[in-house]
């Protein structure tokens, strides 16, 4: 993982609003990283003494143009703007607690 990890990187970010959600999907490319090796989310700032918002991106297909590349995907509410929310590509492994036991994060922006 510390090895592939400074080759992973973001493509582009598409953000929709329909009616009371924001939908979100990003490239990521993760070269030779094994997709399991990783949760993406989409991360916001608590506001007003509430938790953070990490929602999990689902991986909805493959870049064909690029090896290692995916787009991922989620929706969150439209209760907050949608820069308020930025990507983030974590390691995932069961029984890791991440971030706490691992350094590696990969904002977005």
């Amino acid at each position: 993982m510390d090895r592939k990890w400074g080759s992973l990187r973001f493509g582009d970010l598409r953000v929709e609003t329909k009616a009371d959600h924001h939908v979100f999907e990003v490239e990521i490319f993760l070269n030779d990283l094994d997709p399991n090796a990783v949760r993406v989310e989409l991360y916001a700032d608590g506001i007003n003494a509430v938790a953070p918002v990490r929602q999990e991106m689902k991986r909805v297909c493959q870049l064909a143009s690029a090896s290692g590349g995916y787009v991922y995907s989620a929706a969150v509410s439209a209760d907050r703007p949608p820069a308020d929310y930025t990507a983030r590509v974590i390691p995932h492994r069961s029984g890791v607690a991440v971030p706490l036991e691992s350094a590696e994060i990969l904002w977005q922006r």
